[in-house]
This record gives C-alpha cells, sequence and structure tokens, in this order.
C-alpha cells in the first residue's frame, strides 16, 4: 500500500482544497493519471499519480481542506519497492515534472453539492454560483458532456418560465471564494502596518506624444508579437528606473514583530506587481526583472499574462517573489485612491484614469511676444502612494514621486537612463 501525499504546489501553500475527484476506491490507475484538482488561495491544480495500481482510499471528501505533504490517497501497488519509494519522496518539496500542474485555474470553488465527474470552465461555474444553481443538475451539451454557460442560461431561463416570477426578498449567505480568501488573509495581515498616504498628478502629455511614435515604429516593423503597447510598460519602467535611486521602497521587513530584531532586506531584482482583473476576481502577478528589461520586453510580459488570463491559467511563478506594486485602475475610472500595501512590501502606488483637464501655463503672446498666463488642456493622471511608515518617512515617498514625474513628463530624461 502506498500513501500517496499532497506535494508543495508553490510557495508558502500549506494547505488546498478539494474540489474534484477523477478516482474512486476500486478504480484502477496508471502512472500519469488524473487523480484530483486541488484549489490554493490563486490556482487550481490537477494532481497526476506516480504509480500504477488499485485505489483503496480517498483521504478528503470534495470541499476539505487538504494539508500540504499529508496522504490525500493510498494507492494498492504490485511492487512493494514503491512504499520506500513514496516514503524517500514523502518530504513537502516542489513536485516531480510528472506530479507537476497539468492545468492552473484561476476560478471558484466548487458549487455546493456538485457531483465529482461534472464538467464544467471556472466562469461557467462562477455564473453557476451567481445563479445559486447546483451544477451537477444540469446536463451538459459540450464536448464530452462539459457544461456551457449557454447551457446555464437556458436552464435559469426554464426555471423562470416554468414558475410564476416573485420579489427576492430573503437575504442568503455565501461562502468566499478562493480569491477572496485569499485576500481576506493578505488584507488581515496588512492591518498592522501603518500607512502613510501621498498624492500628486502628472502630466502625461509628451509621453503620450512618445508612446504615439513607438506604437508608429511598432506598426512600420514585423518583429514584434504586439500591434502597439499600452501606457503600462512605459509606466513600469519608469518606475524601476526612479526606484533605482530609492532602493529602500524595493525592500521588505523581516522578523517584524519587534523593532530589535527587525530587519530590511534590499532586493535587487524590480519584480513589479500590477493587479488583473480575471473572470475569479483581483490578481496580482508580477513582470519579473524590470531593472534589466526593454520597454518591449515589459509589452510582451504583459502580454502573456493577458492571454493566460483570458485562458484563466496565470502560472504561480508569476504570483511569487514580487518586491512592489504598481495598480493601474485607469481603464475603470477613479481619481483619490488608497492602496493597502501586502505584508512581504514595504510601498505600493496606484494610478488613476487619464483625463484632459483645464491648467494654467505661461504662453507666449505672438504679437507682444510676452509671456500670458492662459488656460490650456492638459493630459493628467492621479497618482497615489501607500508607503509602510514604520521603515519609510514621508519625503522618501515624496521624493520618489517627484522622480518618477520628472521621468514621465521629461521623456528625453527617461530615454537617457535605459541602457
Amino acid at each position: 500500500m502506498v500513501p500517496f501525499l499532497l506535494a508543495d504546489i508553490g510557495e508558502g501553500i500549506t494547505e488546498c482544497e478539494v474540489v474534484q475527484w477523477f478516482i474512486q476506491p476500486g478504480d484502477n490507475i496508471s502512472e500519469f493519471d488524473k487523480i484530483c484538482e486541488v484549489q490554493s488561495d490563486k490556482a487550481s491544480v490537477e494532481i497526476t499519480s506516480r504509480y500504477t495500481g488499485v485505489i483503496k482510499k480517498l483521504h478528503y471528501n470534495v470541499g476539505e481542506m487538504a494539508k500540504v505533504g499529508n496522504p490525500i490517497v493510498d494507492i494498492e501497488t504490485d511492487s512493494s519497492n514503491e512504499l520506500e519509494s513514496s516514503l524517500i519522496n514523502s518530504e513537502v518539496s516542489p513536485p516531480s515534472p510528472s506530479a507537476q500542474v497539468q492545468s492552473i485555474n484561476i476560478t471558484e470553488p466548487l458549487i455546493s453539492g456538485e457531483k465529482t465527474h461534472t464538467l464544467a470552465t471556472p466562469a461557467v461555474r462562477r455564473v453557476a454560483r451567481e445563479h445559486n444553481i447546483d451544477i451537477s443538475n444540469i446536463k451538459g451539451t459540450g464536448k464530452n458532456g462539459r457544461i456551457t454557460k449557454e447551457n446555464i442560461l437556458n436552464y435559469v431561463a426554464a426555471g423562470k418560465e416554468a414558475q410564476p416570477s416573485k420579489e427576492i426578498v430573503e437575504d442568503k449567505l455565501v461562502p468566499l471564494s478562493f480569491i477572496q480568501k485569499s485576500m481576506f488573509k493578505t488584507m488581515s495581515r496588512s492591518l498592522k502596518i501603518p500607512h502613510f498616504g501621498y498624492s500628486d498628478e502628472y502630466i502625461l502629455d509628451d509621453i503620450i506624444a512618445s508612446r504615439n511614435l513607438i506604437n508608429d515604429y511598432i506598426t512600420r516593423n514585423n518583429q514584434f508579437s504586439f500591434n502597439k503597447i499600452s501606457f503600462m510598460p512605459i509606466f513600469i519602467k519608469s518606475f524601476s528606473v526612479a526606484l533605482k535611486k530609492f532602493p529602500i521602497l524595493n525592500a521588505c521587513v523581516i522578523d517584524d514583530d519587534d523593532a530589535n530584531t527587525a530587519k530590511l532586506k534590499f532586493r535587487r531584482s524590480h519584480n513589479i506587481g500590477i493587479a488583473m482583473d480575471t473572470p475569479g476576481g483581483l490578481v496580482v502577478p508580477n513582470i519579473k526583472n524590470v531593472q534589466a528589461k526593454s520597454i518591449f520586453e515589459i509589452a510582451s510580459d504583459i502580454r502573456r499574462l493577458q492571454e493566460a488570463r483570458e485562458k484563466n491559467a496565470i502560472p504561480p511563478n508569476d504570483f511569487q517573489e514580487g518586491t512592489i506594486t504598481l495598480s493601474n485602475i485607469g481603464n475603470i475610472g477613479g481619481t483619490s485612491l488608497s492602496p493597502v500595501i501586502v505584508s512581504s512590501e514595504v510601498c505600493i502606488a496606484a494610478i488613476g484614469k487619464l483625463q484632459k483637464v483645464p491648467r494654467f501655463e505661461d504662453v507666449k503672446d505672438e504679437v507682444t511676444g510676452q509671456l500670458v498666463e492662459k488656460v490650456v488642456g492638459k493630459h493628467v493622471i492621479p497618482v497615489s502612494f501607500s508607503a509602510d511608515h514604520r521603515v519609510i518617512d514621508g519625503a522618501t515617498v515624496a521624493r520618489f514621486s517627484q522622480e518618477w514625474k520628472n521621468l514621465l513628463e521629461n521623456p528625453i530624461l527617461l530615454s537617457a537612463e535605459l541602457r
């Protein structure tokens, strides 16, 4: 009998929810066959077998939390040597290639009462949850019986036709999704960090002109995997350039329970986190080693993450080792922002909506040649910072903001800093 252990599937993960079983006691299983799907804070992972044999016992039911390093299933094999092999490999460590992630989805946990053989994408499960539907009651018309969004909506419509409409007046209790649970834990840890807030406005007329030139260059060349770039690659690169003069903002606090033992860890890599909206909620992957990348390389990384997001398959590595966060909610809206620092970082910046607003400016009069104050239209973004006030003072944040602002308002200075 071989106890199959749940291996470590990511940095800091200690437990996962069992989403579905692909096998049952008495089933025959071969090496590389799928055993189950488990859900961590950020992603779901399909676990595969390292052994050939017969399933004897499932240690968890669907919906229960499985501990990393503990058995999840017992497998009866023909060779007693496999038991010794399993004990040798029972340390909590990154899974071998054969047991690594088969598919990683940013998703919701299963709808209550769902059967283990039900096939549906995370987005479809989310629609079912929103309508409070037991997905196991629906017959799928997709490939291999997979349930589609149309199946859910048709089921809802049929229910409305069958029953007279009535106003819903009762409250209901809904468990937190996995991303909500992760956010709950992360934000609770952030409560002990005293936040210092700082805001400013940056004028982007010159950077807009520079971006237009860059996109014209991209259009004339076929060497890029994208047709144009957004402002975000420029924001990220200029953020990293400014960060070189203020390395404390890229640091983290170690052993912060006591000021006598606390230390600052200065990190060389600029792994800049960016907030991304997904069907399961907001997640923050990061662009690795921004300090060593060009604006085009950063744009390629963002495109890769966006494509993975559309498939609900951002790799776990992209969520690890972030050093500072730059959140851009401008495409949604908002001006005055109060971003929250995560416990593994000491600073976060947030960008609001780009707007054209009236500003006073000294303009040379064409007749007299004298400077005259006039109202002109300027493209402005609001930028807000939060910093860990235990180790970073307000003047440092203000100076960093002025450095970053100077680079964005004067693109020639940014180009001079690029390698």
